[in-house]
């Protein structure tokens, strides 16, 4: 029984360790009634190289990543399939850069609510785990 114990421990240890994302300043700018998308931003820290593959929320039909870019002095905006986060380094999802959109949104996102929103990363060893953050909606002008 006693080893049982220490087996389930060192297994929940093990995950939180590989676990190690953490998800700071996250908030989506909120919206209009009918408006269907909207940008989420936050920065995300791994203490191990991992990759974000997938984003998902219950607010969002889906959630994809995107980046914007120069390209012949024209902003562009493009989804991304996956986004590396290296070990120790700082990765700022923001206006003007990486971001998440947020298509089909199911109803108007207004200041002061809280949107769950789900990071799939992936190890090297090709394992995902789910992340869950919390963002706060901003005021539209933001």
């Amino acid at each position: 029984m006693q080893q049982l114990s220490f087996l389930i421990c060192a297994a929940a240890l093990s995950l939180q360790a590989w676990s190690q994302v953490k998800v700071t300043e996250a908030w989506v700018r909120g919206t209009v009634p009918a408006q269907k998308s909207t940008g989420a931003f936050m920065t995300l820290n791994a203490e191990r190289d991992v990759t974000l593959v997938e984003v998902r929320s219950e607010a969002a039909g889906r959630v994809e990543v995107h980046e914007m870019a120069m390209a012949n002095n024209v902003m562009t905006m493009s989804a991304v399939p996956k986004l590396p986060l290296p070990a120790g380094k700082s990765v700022e999802l923001k206006p003007g850069g990486y971001h998440l959109m947020m298509l089909e949104l199911k109803q108007p996102l207004k200041a002061g609510d809280s949107v769950a929103i789900t990071l799939v990363v992936e190890g090297r060893d090709g394992k995902r785990q789910d992340i869950q953050a919390v963002a706060t909606v901003r005021p539209l002008g933001q």
